[in-house]
């Protein structure tokens, strides 16, 4: 990465956070101290010693040789994504930990920011070449708050060797737009073949925490195109028919006779687990499965598509507090974590990059790191690659999916939202489960109650 590269988003940002303003205009002009920058973060799917670290280490490289006094230093917080969100607030409310830089599930921005913990940059740290969708997650209010740093999408992970043995042809399901209709039907070809170990047709994230956020809000957005739940200003604006509609395809995805019973009790690692040991056909996940799942699979044995409907975008953004005392030094690492070369490395190793130039420019390459960084650190590299040295499935199937995904609903109170999404939609995957109506009229009201409308 040259420096050249990086010199006018740096400048952009550097002139933000070296600005006083909002409560921009009543906060004092804070004074840079040179020293350790210190960066928050969730854990890092590409494991310990992992391509973050590894980027932020080529970053503390520079520094020494450039004399700057700057050091970067990565903590990660441990627990679940709920808790980090948690320790984070707790921490800059109460600045009880000197953090610099925060790495930002895409969800949580409009809170942080709302709540002033986080600094407005300019429009320009987000134009250029990153992806269209994945930019409109890093704003609140008409500002820009923080810089996308590596996105995530739902995508459709498959047997390809066992539609093969069923007869089915066309085994490159993502050659043409897939419905869930289409995808029935697959799953019924591939259970009258009965493969040794299977179970059942598919399997997702069910289980009462983000993941059927997540997943029912795929089932409501592609029930009703264009619905949000929430307005520009995070206000609740739902009618119950709407969420009639979408409970009505969140139960034609779960109470079908495909759906693995595990999948209402399953987070990432039951899932994944349960679709490398063969017991379905289909597995809804995240792109970091393409790296793992290709320590067990080989590309003739595994395919991955776009999800049927739409799929929900996911992701991080990295932020400089509003309390940091080296906003400069923090924005400098910001600018070279989220540089194109930075993200052609991210994608390399498994996650998603936010610029197009990742997936695009064959020239771009990446000079930092193994670019077989994986979850488990082993052996050689088995994921397939295109004649670029990218994950092979990255231009023609993540790319695409990143561009259509949608967001989850956008407001300072998503942890009261997704509490009560989760909750209210509990009773589906019961014993007894509530008409279609009936459990709309029930979600609808605990909505009101819980967001402003």
């Amino acid at each position: 990465m040259t420096l050249r590269r990086l010199a006018a988003p740096l400048a952009a940002l550097l002139l933000a956070v070296a600005c006083t303003g909002g409560p921009e205009a009543d906060r004092p002009a804070s004074v840079e101290v040179p020293g350790e920058i210190v960066v928050a973060s969730g854990r890092d799917v590409t494991g310990k010693n992992g391509i973050r670290e590894q980027l932020i280490e080529a970053w503390n490289k520079r520094q020494a040789e450039k004399r700057t006094g700057y050091h970067a230093r990565l903590v990660e917080l441990p627990g679940s994504a709920d808790e980090q969100r948690s320790q984070l607030l707790g921490a800059l409310q109460s600045g009880s930990a000197s953090y610099d830089v925060v790495n930002l599930d895409v969800t949580w921005v409009p809170e942080f920011a709302a709540a002033h913990l986080v600094r407005a940059l300019p429009e320009s740290t987000i134009a250029g070449d990153v992806i269209k969708s994945v930019a409109s997650t890093a704003r609140w209010g008409g500002k820009v708050y923080a810089v996308p740093f590596n996105s995530d999408v739902g995508l459709l992970y498959y047997r390809r060797d066992w539609l093969e043995r069923a007869g089915v042809r066309q085994t490159d399901l993502g050659a043409a737009p897939l419905s869930w209709t289409n995808l029935d039907t697959l799953m019924g070809d591939v259970g009258d073949l009965g493969p040794k170990g299977y179970e059942k047709g598919w399997t997702t994230q069910l289980a009462d925490y983000e993941g059927r956020t997540v997943n029912a809000f795929e089932a409501f957005a592609t029930a009703v195109p264009g619905l949000t739940i929430t307005d520009a200003d995070g206000h609740y604006d739902a009618t119950v028919d709407q969420l009639a509609q979408g409970v009505a395809e969140l139960r034609r995805r779960t109470e079908g006779p495909y759906l693995l019973p595990d999948a209402v009790h399953s987070d990432e690692a039951g899932s994944l687990g349960a679709f490398a040991d063969g017991r379905t056909e289909f597995l809804r996940f995240w792109p970091y499965g393409y790296v793992t799942l290709f320590r067990t699979f080989t590309d003739q044995q595994l395919g991955v598509a776009p999800l049927p409907g739409r799929a929900v975008l996911g992701g991080q953004n990295l932020a400089v507090t509003e309390s940091s005392r080296r906003a400069r030094g923090a924005a400098d690492l910001i600018s070279f974590l989220t540089g194109k070369e930075s993200e052609r490395c991210l994608l390399d190793a498994g996650f998603a990059a936010t610029r197009v130039s990742a997936y695009t420019d064959d020239t771009l390459r990446c000079t930092t790191g193994s670019p077989a960084t994986a979850p488990t650190r082993e052996s050689a590299d088995r994921m397939p690659r295109d004649g670029a040295g990218r994950p092979k499935y990255a231009r023609p199937t993540l790319l695409p999916a990143l561009r259509a995904a949608v967001q989850r609903p956008r407001t300072p109170l998503y942890g009261a939202f997704t509490q009560t999404f989760i909750a209210q939609l509990g009773p589906l995957f019961g014993d007894d489960p509530p008409g279609d109506e009936q459990l709309a009229r029930n979600l609808d009201t605990a909505l009101r109650e819980a967001l402003p409308h």
